[in-house]
């Protein structure tokens, strides 16, 4: 027959034999308990360029860095202001990656929730209360989440609308995309397992069920973009302008867009292109 017994709460800050260290190992080798889905750990105790240490960094297989700060006891402004330091610096230093900063605390007072909150939505954050319980000699943790991530509504997320071959054919022309066709199979010669993905203001990449778009097509009627995903770089942008090739950057989706009116001027550039996919696919790490 279960019994039903009573656990004792204790205290994390106030145990002589509990130091966060201890804490901070406990979920790297466990990043399970977090209830944040399945992360994989990356280090611990990261050293900052600007000092201090962040004292954990983990990650997911969607490409989310998770910066986690542990506070024993109740949350105070400088463990907000580090741990939102600790995220900014990091995802400057790896853009290729999405980040989400993560306050772990015993207790997330009234009067910072209000503070958190404010930050919540601007800044990627969740706020996670530990609780302990002693169980014979051992001690029990359990996170509660808080606070969760608000993820805002994008212009990105209309594009992941997906469409079909035909549709971009009336868009474009069958023309075009067969252009996209044949630069895609000389893609493939490195970039093996990718297939097309059709989307409503592109054409991506998908890689075993999942989107990864390190390059993409954008075909209009008499010409395609042929995008590749990077941060601004005056060296390819000369050369490309050295080749005679037009293009554009948008900063906003870190999108180098060549134009391209025909296959033959793909061949005829094959060289440099092809390094702008591999590249790319550095960059994305694809």
């Amino acid at each position: 027959m279960t019994n039903l017994v009573k656990i004792e709460r204790v205290s994390l800050k106030n145990n002589p034999e509990i130091k966060e260290d201890l804490i901070q190992n406990f979920i790297f080798n466990n990043p399970g308990v977090l209830g944040l889905g399945e992360l994989t750990p990356i280090q611990r105790e990261k050293i900052q360029p600007a000092g201090g240490r962040l004292d954990l960094l983990l990650a997911d297989d969607n490409g989310t860095r998770y910066e986690i700060e542990v506070q024993l006891g109740a949350t105070d402004p400088s463990h907000i202001v580090r741990t939102i330091e600790y995220w900014d610096i990091e995802r400057k230093r790896y853009p290729q990656y999405d980040h989400c900063a993560v306050i772990v605390a015993e207790e997330i007072t009234g009067r910072f929730m209000n503070v958190i909150s404010l930050f919540n939505g601007a800044i990627p954050l969740i706020a996670l209360q530990v609780s302990a319980y002693k169980t014979g000699d051992d001690i029990s943790l359990a996170f509660t989440k808080v606070i969760d991530r608000l993820t805002l509504g994008t212009d990105e997320e209309e594009q992941l609308e997906v469409t079909d071959r035909n549709y971009w054919e009336s868009k474009s022309t069958p023309k075009i995309i067969k252009q996209v066709d044949e630069i895609f199979k000389c893609v493939r010669d490195y970039a093996d397992g990718y297939e097309l993905k059709y989307n409503k203001f592109y054409i991506g990449l998908n890689k075993d069920g999942i989107s990864n778009n390190f390059i993409l097509f954008r075909p209009v009627k008499n010409y395609l973009y042929f995008c590749f995903k990077t941060d601004e770089d005056k060296e390819k942008q000369k050369l490309l302008d050295e080749a005679g090739l037009e293009y554009s950057y948008v900063p906003r989706w870190k999108e180098l867009r060549v134009k391209i009116s025909s296959f033959d001027e793909y061949k005829k550039h094959k060289e440099l292109l092809d390094n702008l996919v591999k590249a790319s696919m550095e960059y994305y790490k694809a």
